[in-house]
């Protein structure tokens, strides 16, 4: 008797101590409040960007959008610095990121992912007085170069790892980035390719040279608070669903194979 009494006890006491074996689940609360919230940096194009109107829109908000339509709840964007957007997840200031993050092994310790919802990789912008003497990363593996991206990214995670020799320059956004390759003040520019598509485009044409095959394998993901298995079960069986019945690639199209969204945002 003292043996079972032991055992009741030890089991208490690890669904009081163990987190995610006692409460509710994410999915369960969200279906309580009525409203999904989602975490995003809103200067991604063409995955989140501000109209405009001060609107958020782009690939990752329609897929957000459909998201609560299909929970039946409301939907709430969060505005958040990078730099603290998983911090902000684990403290419940939303639900979960849609923020065009990439799935790494680091993140993965803190957070769970969904399946990848697109496969990108890293691309990189030139001057176009380098257009003979750079043809791949490997050209810029040398201290005479500067080459940048953006703090905390994976861009910067590979310009690390795999251009090491180089003077590197972290900037706080994209737009820092591409501005000062523009002008000259740095050599190149590091990012995830359908960023740099469209600023090239923008920005680019005449002016620099894009060397546009990956030299990285990057999939995005949605993140979420660890330990959310209903959540995280929902969220893989939506993508089944919506790249079954032809809704993800309406969205595709619009966000990545089209640039008429462009006029949204550009003044």
């Amino acid at each position: 008797m003292k043996h079972v009494k032991l055992m009741l006890a030890c089991l208490l006491a690890l669904c009081v101590v163990l987190p995610g074996v006692a409460g509710a689940d994410t999915l369960d609360e969200i279906q309580d409040r009525g409203v999904l919230r989602v975490g995003m940096e809103p200067g991604y194009m063409p995955f989140e960007m501000t109209n405009q109107k001060g609107e958020i829109i782009g690939f990752d908000v329609d897929m957000a959008k459909g998201i609560a339509k299909a929970m039946g709840v409301k939907l709430e964007l969060v505005n958040t610095a990078w730099d603290g957007i998983i911090p902000a997840l684990l403290t419940k200031k939303y639900d979960m990121i849609m923020s065009g993050m990439t799935i790494t092994q680091e993140r993965n310790l803190k957070v769970n992912f969904a399946d990848p919802y697109i496969v990108i990789g890293q691309t990189i912008l030139i001057k176009k007085e380098l257009a003979g003497d750079v043809k791949s990363y490997k050209d810029l593996n040398n201290a005479k170069y500067k080459v940048g991206s953006k703090l905390g990214t994976t861009g910067e995670q590979a310009t690390k790892r795999m251009i090491p020799n180089c003077s590197y320059i972290s900037f706080d956004t994209e737009q820092e980035g591409i501005t000062d390759l523009v002008n000259g003040q740095i050599d190149a520019f590091v990012y995830d390719l359908p960023y740099m598509e469209i600023a090239y485009a923008q920005k680019g044409e005449g002016k620099l040279v894009y060397l546009d095959k990956p030299f990285t394998y990057e999939p995005l993901g949605w993140a979420i608070r660890r330990g959310n298995h209903d959540f995280l079960n929902w969220l893989n069986n939506y993508m089944t669903q919506v790249r079954s019945d032809g809704t993800y690639d309406k969205i595709y199209a619009k966000w990545i194979q089209s640039d008429a969204w462009l006029k949204q945002i550009q003044k």
